[in-house]
Parts: structure tokens; C-alpha cells; sequence
């Protein structure tokens, strides 16, 4: 089959999949594995090489992704019941005043979103904005668009959250280095978009408390986790990640040093045994019995099986671009291009992003489209996790109603759809961008 039309083929399966998410509504799990095994079809593939794909694509993304998005939805579901991200915010807000409490809450959200979905870290800590709305007066996109921004950042560039570990596995990064960049890029882009972004906001946007949200002040008396606890665990397994990737760099594959970090440093390792700390220290310790650490633990793999399965689609659907051709044709083309490759990652994540709505979706759709591109130039290294940087911001830009973390602050914060747009679409937008320019500026430097 001629390339042009492996290459009408891919734009094709972009389309469709597109049109089975926004228009009739079809899961995206569903969707990816649809739009895979039309693209082996179409492509001339033998059909029993089709199912074969999906079976290896599958197969080959979750023998990791399932294990360590599972571990870190544990991890995060122990923090979320036990209180910790309660101490964190209040800990924090001590150290830094009313007057600089932005800064905390941006801080705060970042920690919290590293082990702790998005939406469930807003939830817990949306009452914390009420309060400081109430007994200040100003509005609360002033304190909220810094705890918003914290949580978006940690939630798209750092590890263990799903949609950067999902983009790593597909594309074959090392998480030390997408760990390092993420914080780089992502710690820049909160205070962009947090506390400097949110002072300019919530002076031209007042709002108060919704009328529908305005419950009692939650009081904090039960006995909450230390600070130093929380922080350490949160800590631990993306030390022990960084310290394999660095071992790389410094000693031999042979050398014991090696060998035993890259062991404790396998996010396998690392995050289990922050998840057994956690079980210990913020469940066993604290009074909850070991049927109870399990019933919580179970829990947290409800929200989990529904990213462990949309990321098996996508490389489900990376494997089919690969084995049907379209992927050495489509990588062939995009190699010929004058960008360079973090661009071309960034804007395919950024159309995926607006057209549908869904960052993990566009994540992994992104992923598949450019692992070609990756094969054909011969990538590795750091090069792969700024990639990873610039899919995660792509996949952040530009939030708008076809987003569920649009609704969630508009419902919360009790905004009309033109404010929302104005505060939290511009809000990750800033994010996005300021990671995209971070991750191009040091491409430029270490490619």
C-alpha cells in the first residue's frame, strides 16, 4: 500500500475516534480499541495479525502501567482517608501567613496532586477556599486559581500520575528524568498560573461562596498525620526514581551501586513501598483495622481501572500504527518536518485536547502518534522525558466545556461559562504553555 494512503489512513483513524468520542459518546476505551483494529484493516493487515496487535499492545502497556497506576491510587486513597492532605494545607498556611497564603495553596495542591487524583484533591481541600473567601472578602478565585494551578501541574507532569506515567511507558522515557523535568517545568508554571495569575484574576472576577456550597466550616479536630510523615512518603518513591536514573548516568551497568538502585528505584519497588508506609503508618498506626486498610484500598482501584484501561487502548493503538506501517510512514513525514519533535508532541496533544476534552485521552493518543517519529530518529535519554513534558502540556492547554474539570470549578466556585473560561481555561492554558516553552528551551540545550 502506497504511503499517501497509510497516511489518509491515520488521518482517517484520528477523525473517527474523534467522532466516536464527541459526537456519540462512546467510552474512549471503546473508541481506541475500535478505531485499532479499523486501522489494521484498512492498513492490509492479515487479521489475525490484527487481534494479535491489540493483544501485545495491550498486554505490553499494562505490564506496567496497570501496576503502578494501582500502587499509586492506594498510595493516595490512604493520604485522602487518613487526613494528610488536611496537615499539608494546614501546615503550609501556617508557615506562610493569610497574607501569602496563594503560595501555600499552590504548594499544597502540588504535593496533594502527586499521589492524589485531581478531582478528589480539589474536593478535599475546596473547603479550606470557602473559609479563607468568607473571612477575607476577597474573591475566591483568588485563593482558588493557586490551589487549581498547584494540583494541574503536579497532576500532568509528575509521576505517579496516571497521565505522565502513561505517556512514559508508551514512548519508553525514564520516569527519574520525566520526574526531574516535570518539577523544572511545573513548578515555573504554578506560580505563572497560581498565585500570579490568580491575584490578577480575583481582582477583576468577584465571587463568593455559591449559596448551594455555603455549609459549615470543616473543623479540623480529629488528629491529623504530621507534616514530616506526610512529606516523607509523599517523598520517598520519587527520591529512590530519581536515584536509579541518576546511577545510570554516574556508574556502570555492571557496578553494585547500579544494580541495587535500579532495583529500588523501579517504580514497581518504589511505590510499593511507599504504599505499604502508607498502610502502616497512615492506616495500621492510626487506629484503622487491616480489613479496613483493605477496604480502603480496594476502593481506590474503582477510579484506577478506568485509566489502567483507557491507557491500554492507547497502546493498543500505538502497536496497530506500528505493526499495520502507518507508523514508520506517519514517523517518516513528521521527521521531514522543520519542527522539532517536542513541538510536533505538543501540538498533537493540544488538537486531541481541544477537539475532545479528555488530557488522557489526548495523552495517549499523542503517545501512539509520535512513538514513529521517536523509532525513526533514534531518541532516548532526556530528550524522551521533555517529550513526555510537552504531550502532558499539549494535553493541558486550552480546558473548555467539553472538559469535566471545566464543570467541577464552574459548579464549585459557582462561576457562569464566561467566567470560567476567563479564569480556569486561561489558567491551564498558562500551564500548558509555560511547560511547552521549558521543555523546548532545554531541548534546545541537551538534543
Amino acid at each position: 500500500m502506497s504511503g499517501s494512503m497509510l497516511i489518509l489512513i491515520a488521518a482517517a483513524a484520528v477523525f473517527v475516534l474523534l467522532f466516536l468520542v464527541i459526537r456519540t459518546k462512546l467510552h474512549a476505551f471503546v473508541a481506541l480499541l475500535l478505531v485499532s483494529l479499523l486501522v489494521g484493516i484498512a492498513s492490509g493487515m492479515p487479521l489475525n495479525e490484527v487481534t494479535a496487535s491489540v493483544q501485545s499492545g495491550m498486554g505490553g502497556t499494562l505490564g506496567f502501567v496497570a501496576v503502578v497506576v494501582g500502587l499509586g491510587a492506594m498510595f493516595g486513597k490512604m493520604l485522602e482517608v487518613s487526613g494528610g492532605a488536611e496537615r499539608l494545607s494546614q501546615t503550609l498556611m501556617k508557615k506562610f501567613g493569610e497574607e501569602k497564603s496563594q503560595w501555600a495553596l499552590g504548594i499544597t495542591g502540588f504535593i496533594v496532586a502527586i499521589p492524589v487524583f485531581f478531582d478528589v484533591g480539589f474536593i478535599i481541600l475546596v473547603p479550606i477556599l470557602y473559609g479563607l473567601a468568607k473571612k477575607t472578602g476577597k474573591s475566591l478565585l483568588h485563593y482558588g486559581i493557586p490551589l487549581l494551578a498547584g494540583l494541574a501541574v503536579a497532576h500532568s507532569f509528575l509521576p505517579p500520575t496516571p497521565g505522565p506515567m502513561a505517556v512514559a511507558e508508551l514512548i519508553g522515557a525514564d520516569l527519574g528524568w520525566v520526574i526531574l523535568f516535570g518539577v523544572i517545568a511545573g513548578i515555573p508554571a504554578m506560580i505563572i498560573a497560581g498565585p500570579i495569575f490568580g491575584k490578577y484574576i480575583g481582582k477583576r472576577i468577584h465571587v463568593m461562596v455559591p449559596s448551594y456550597m455555603d455549609v459549615e466550616d470543616k473543623e479540623y479536630d480529629k488528629d491529623l498525620p504530621s507534616f514530616k510523615l506526610i512529606a516523607t512518603i509523599i517523598l520517598i518513591p520519587l527520591v529512590l526514581i530519581l536515584v536509579n536514573t541518576f546511577s545510570t548516568v554516574i556508574y556502570e551497568q555492571e557496578h553494585i551501586v547500579r544494580q541495587i538502585t535500579t532495583f529500588i528505584g523501579h517504580p514497581f519497588v518504589a511505590l510499593t513501598l511507599a504504599t505499604l508506609l502508607t498502610f502502616y503508618f497512615l492506616g495500621t498506626k492510626r487506629g484503622y483495622t487491616r480489613q479496613e486498610v483493605q477496604d480502603i484500598a480496594t476502593k481506590a482501584l474503582e477510579p484506577a481501572g478506568i485509566i489502567i484501561l483507557v491507557t491500554g487502548a492507547g497502546g493498543v493503538f500505538k502497536q496497530v500504527l506500528i505493526d499495520s506501517g502507518v507508523g514508520d510512514v506517519l514517523g517518516e513525514m513528521m521527521a521531514g518536518s522543520a519542527l522539532p519533535p517536542i513541538a510536533l508532541a505538543f501540538l498533537i496533544a493540544t488538537a486531541v485536547r481541544v477537539a475532545q476534552g479528555s488530557a488522557t485521552v489526548a495523552m495517549v493518543t499523542a503517545a501512539g502518534l509520535i512513538t514513529p517519529l521517536i523509532s525513526i530518529l533514534g531518541l532516548e535519554g532526556p530528550v524522551l522525558g521533555l517529550i513526555v513534558i510537552a504531550i502532558a502540556s499539549g494535553a493541558t492547554v486550552l480546558s473548555h466545556v467539553n472538559d469535566s474539570g471545566f464543570w467541577l470549578v464552574n459548579r464549585y466556585f459557582g462561576l457562569n461559562v464566561k467566567d470560567t473560561l476567563k479564569s480556569w481555561t486561561v489558567m491551564e492554558t498558562i500551564i500548558g504553555l509555560v511547560g511547552f516553552a521549558i521543555a523546548l528551551t532545554i531541548g534546545f540545550f541537551i538534543s
